[in-house]
């Protein structure tokens, strides 16, 4: 949605002030996100099927549901065949849950999601004053879990919990690429595994309109390519989320990204038409017309239908990338705004959003949008949703304005998470005050759909999400990034074991295009390799809604392992004066390896012509193994390399770090570091 050149720049200057390694303390354990406050003691309580749980205080369905998905995903865990019903002594249960009551009918941003939890030798003891507090704390128990030679069991803790932000969102963009209800139920469910608690869904755009509407039945009949909600379905994906403790957002994005809107209802936009779903992805003309009394009457009635399956007290308007052409071209258009004194467009759409707003309020709705929408104008409770930074959400907030952060959090940047890690809604240096600063409500992360499909969009969002969603549940202070790393591969597996298919989409992908099950050398392949951001894949070779998305580059993740594992044994090289040769070795055997899997995937592309996809990344990673044999021939003699080296391979790592066809190779500043080392060039 916001273009993606532009966006690139204004991230890059984003991040907060988490280093590559952090300061933070070593936590001793694998939470995420880490509590606010936790404990962990030397002890275990033993996990077999003796299990009980018993609910004490206030008991309702949501909160039974909750308790039997956690049994559920502990007997798949352990295999232990765990009863299911609850126990009516709470004294000999292995866990008592303690709710005080049922919280908000219609979860809002002021719910109490705190919860305690003591593990000790006698039992488990989780508390909360509300449902949705205790479905945090049965995910935090979950991650609790260990096993050794002796069988499974919960180490004792002692933990009290709060999130730091209460607006911690995931948007996905089903409207540029379909995503199905499957889809959206297992990421909600993951959403839940890392505490997120608002799903912002993107439901219309230039490219489709996903929603079924009775009142405007050519919304989805014309617009949608047979592809969107039923109303039953929207309810039961509401239904499901509420189960988890997450709230549903949804946007209808206005006046622009306009032109499903205009592809049904012509008579409604800024231009005659006809329109029709566009393919491609950028931002188009299509605006609905604000001079006209209509156009309002039809949001009107369309708001006053949808609010009926969406329950939240947000709204979400879009707002954002208003084109203005077809503002600019049209005669009525230009007298309206001279009769209204506006100067420009941005007044104009100033008015929409005012005459939008005064709908939302009158259906009981609180107006969300982007950047664009802010305008001393509109009320305070409006909420500013920033894609340009910290400094534009710190403004809005000293004019007394709410607002969430989203850039940095653009996973279709294909940014590691370490990047991620390190972008706060609200930096210790914001300059805010203390009033200021409650209006940071928190952030959202954005999976928009350009280059996403239901095979790959859970390896786009996990499991990077969960390093954000850290940052947004746990103390600024915790910034340790080595650390983070540490407990996101942990967090990787839970998020699997709750549904999330970010390895197992990846694997059945990889088998089809190498035509065979015997996929070890891709799998090694992509260790190395990542994707390019959606910016610069749009430069490289541009897609639209219709290119298949099955290269390699839609498969390899983002952050990929090498791009540390290699680095560790570089610093190992390099930093170490008393270095055996073993550490010498494991680089010399990666390098060694590196040449290997070209030759593999050379034998592999005579069958599955697919595989050629990652020559020009595979030759650049054999001149760079050459490269780091030298290196490391020149650091075991203790000798530097001349300059004249160093200047050509340092030259050869400016070509290697450009795109390789769709791929970037991770493990180039690795390799930077190996080569400046060897030249006695300065860290």
């Amino acid at each position: 949605m916001r273009s993606a050149g532009v966006l690139m720049m204004l991230m890059v200057g984003s991040a907060g002030s988490v280093s590559a390694q952090g300061s933070g303390p070593v936590v001793h354990h694998k939470l995420m996100p880490v509590p606010a406050s936790v404990k962990i003691e030397t002890g275990r309580l033993a996990l077999d099927k003796s299990f009980r749980v018993a609910i004490a205080q206030h008991r309702d369905a949501r909160l039974e549901r909750a308790i039997q998905r956690m049994l559920a995903r502990l007997e798949a865990l352990t295999g232990i065949a765990v009863p299911r019903g609850s126990a009516k002594d709470a004294a000999a249960a292995t866990l008592v849950v303690e709710v005080r009551g049922a919280g908000e009918t219609v979860q809002s941003v002021a719910e109490d999601e705190s919860y305690s939890l003591e593990i000790s030798a006698r039992q488990a003891v989780l508390k909360a004053n509300t449902v949705v507090g205790a479905i945090r704390g049965l995910e935090t128990l979950l991650q609790l879990v260990e096993s050794d030679a002796n069988g499974y069991f919960f180490v004792f803790a002692g933990i009290e919990d709060k999130p730091r932000f209460p607006w911690r969102g995931l948007l996905i963009d089903v409207c540029r690429h379909w995503q199905p209800v499957e889809v959206i139920k297992r990421n909600l469910d993951a959403m839940a595994a890392v505490k997120l608690n608002v799903f912002h869904w993107h439901l219309s755009e230039d490219q489709g309109f996903r929603i079924e509407s009775k009142r405007y039945p050519r919304l989805h009949e014309l617009s949608s390519d047979g592809l969107y909600y039923t109303q039953d379905e929207v309810r039961e994906i509401v239904a499901y989320a509420r189960d988890r403790g997450i709230r549903v957002v949804p946007e209808f994005d206005m006046p622009g990204h306009a032109t499903s809107w205009m592809t049904a209802y012509p008579e409604y936009a800024s231009a005659p038409g006809p329109y029709e779903i566009i393919r491609d992805f950028g931002v188009f003309p299509a605006t609905f017309d604000p001079s006209r009394e209509k156009v309002f009457k039809f949001i009107d009635r369309f708001i006053g239908e949808m609010k009926k399956l969406f329950p939240d007290g947000y709204w979400h308007i879009g707002g954002d990338e208003v084109m203005g052409k077809h503002w600019n071209e049209n005669p009525k258009i230009a007298a309206f705004k001279q009769k209204h004194g506006f100067k420009d467009n941005e007044q104009l759409q100033a008015y929409f959003n005012q005459r939008l707003n005064k709908i939302l309020r009158k259906h009981g709705k609180k107006m969300v949008g982007w950047d664009e929408i802010f305008h001393t104008d509109l009320p305070k409770d409006v909420v500013v949703q920033s894609w340009r930074g910290q400094e534009s959400l710190g403004k809005g907030a000293k004019q007394g304005y709410y607002g969430i952060l989203s850039a940095g959090y653009y996973l279709d940047a294909m940014q590691t998470a370490a990047y991620h890690y390190g972008v706060d809604p609200l930096p210790a240096a914001s300059g805010l005050s203390v009033e200021e600063a409650a209006r940071i409500l928190g952030g959202e992360i954005c999976m928009w759909g350009e280059l996403i499909t239901p095979e790959n969009i859970d390896s786009r969002i996990w499991p990077r999400t969960a390093a954000i969603a850290e940052r947004l549940w746990s103390p600024r202070e915790l910034n340790y990034v080595a650390d983070m790393y540490r407990r996101l591969e942990a967090s990787s597996l839970f998020l699997e074991q709750a549904g999330a298919m970010h390895v197992v989409g990846a694997d059945a992908m990889l088998r089809r295009l190498a035509e065979t099950d015997r996929i070890e050398p891709l799998r090694e392949l992509l260790r190395l390799v990542e994707p390019l951001s959606l910016g610069q894949r749009q430069g490289a070779r541009r897609a639209n809604q219709l290119t298949p998305l099955t290269e390699l580059a839609d498969i390899a993740r983002p952050d990929a392992p090498a791009r540390r594992e290699v680095m560790q044994m570089v610093e190992s090289a390099v930093g170490d004066a008393r270095r055996g040769a073993a550490i010498d070795e494991r680089l010399a055997q990666e390098f060694r390896h590196w040449r290997e899997l070209r030759a593999q995937l050379e034998m592999l592309a005579q069958r599955a012509p697919r595989v050629r996809e990652a020559d020009a990344a595979l030759g650049a990673l054999v001149e760079l193994a050459a490269a780091g044999e030298e290196a490391l021939g020149f650091l075991s003699r203790t000798e530097a390399a001349p300059k004249e080296w160093t200047d050509t391979k340092l030259a050869m790592l400016e070509q290697a770090a450009k795109p390789k066809g769709l791929l970037r190779l991770a493990v180039v500043p690795a390799m930077r570091r190996l080569i400046e080392a060897a030249g006695g060039v300065s860290k």
